[in-house]
């Protein structure tokens, strides 16, 4: 039990930030995407007890709960998805200077405008895959589609948000 722990401790440093990140963009509320992120651990730790290397890809296991969970969440709220022009907090970097922080910041604020009105799988495409830093190999796994489907999917997904980014 002592290594099982181990191991999950080693997948929760790996993995929180990337979770708490997309969980975050999602329900635009740092309260909720803190519960919502606990819960996605809370209930890969119960599964990972079980099944520990029976779980071949972590990432799309955490993701999958993760997207469960929020689905969950705006059920219960009866409300829409809506992702906020507000920026995302992050995690301070003392290598980045102001300026270039500011300049981060700014581009950081008009791609989340324009993500808002995206649907929900180009939003999660380009979330996993250029914010996460996801393979579209992976990303394909999080989806259940093959992996030309998810490249069409993140090519339509960047033609949308140039778009919105232009207008």
């Amino acid at each position: 039990m002592e290594n099982c722990e181990k191991k999950f401790s080693k997948i929760y440093d790996k993995y929180i930030e990337k979770i708490y990140r997309f969980v975050f963009v999602k329900v635009n509320s740092q309260e909720t995407a803190e519960d919502i992120t606990s819960k996605v651990f809370m209930r890969g730790w119960e599964v990972f007890k079980e099944r520990g290397d029976e779980i071949k890809n972590l990432s799309a296991f955490l993701y999958q709960i993760a997207r469960n969970l929020v689905i969950d969440h705006y059920r219960e709220k009866s409300r829409t998805q809506i992702i906020s022009a507000d920026f995302v907090p992050q995690m301070a970097d003392p290598r980045t200077n102001i300026e270039e922080t500011a300049i981060m910041h700014a581009d950081l604020s008009m791609v989340k405008l324009a993500l808002k009105d995206l649907k929900d799988d180009y939003q999660n495409v380009i979330i996993w895959h250029y914010l996460d830093g996801l393979s579209v190999r992976e990303v394909s796994h999080l989806l259940d589609r093959s992996e030309e489907a998810t490249r069409v999917l993140l090519h339509r997904a960047l033609g949308a948000l140039k778009e919105r980014l232009i207008s």
